[in-house]
């Protein structure tokens, strides 16, 4: 992002997976900066990602306004279902909640010395797509990449998917037990060439776009037939 401007990060100060659009209202949240160069500034936040998005809005650019909102490079897969668990879509979301245009981007490699270097001119033209076309209002980007080089882009559905979880249970020193979160996402429609899930699995990056209006307007029609 830097070649293309002014760069500020605010970003948790440890691991928020699964953080979804979730904000800190029982603690205080704290932010400090950590880095400070030309054109780059750098914070850490104590709170979620959206706890991230929401100080950055609201003390560092009090008097001014973001061009572009990214988020990420995620590691692991935020398609499919993943994207309403997603804390990297969730900071993506508030984003646009508030106007901006934004990207929440992930790779499907969950390793911590995941290599990102084959996906970066991808992000790179992503980004200057969006900062130069724009985005429809409500709208923001959910931009999965494949672990290996890319074969290209594709403009996608968000795939009907559902987590099939299992929880490992152990005990603590004092003999009580507590469980640990695995599983793994099941694609409940393989066959299907227009979804994320079919793009990455054939080497593609899956651009999905993601509306804030979770109205079902085909619905509505019906429930006010209902009797009340």
């Amino acid at each position: 992002m830097r070649t293309l401007g002014d760069v500020v990060v605010v970003a948790p100060d440890g691991q928020r997976s699964g953080a979804s659009s979730s904000i800190t209202v029982t603690l205080p949240t704290r932010l400090h900066r950590v880095h400070a160069e030309e054109g780059l500034k750098m914070y850490i936040c104590s709170g979620t990602p959206v706890d991230s998005v929401k100080l950055a809005l609201n003390v560092l650019f009090k008097d001014r306004f973001p061009d572009l909102l990214v988020t990420g490079i995620n590691h692991g897969s935020n398609s499919s279902i993943s994207v309403v668990y997603s804390g990297t879509m969730g900071a993506a979301i508030e984003g646009c909640v508030n106007g901006i245009p934004s990207i929440g981007f992930s790779l499907c490699n969950y390793h911590p010395d995941a290599d990102f270097l084959q996906v970066m001119p991808f992000v790179k033209t992503i980004a200057e797509n969006v900062l130069e076309k724009g985005l429809p209002k409500g709208v923001c980007l959910n931009v999965n990449m494949p672990e290996f080089k890319p074969e290209g882009v594709r403009i996608c559905r968000q795939a009907r998917g559902q987590w099939t979880e299992e929880f490992v249970s152990h005990d603590d020193p004092n003999g009580r037990p507590y469980f640990w979160l695995t599983g793994s996402l099941r694609n409940n429609e393989p066959e299907a060439s227009d979804t994320d899930e079919w793009a990455l699995a054939n080497d593609y990056i899956s651009i999905v776009p993601i509306k804030i209006d979770m109205t079902a307007h085909e619905a509505v029609e019906q429930l006010k037939e209902w009797n009340f």
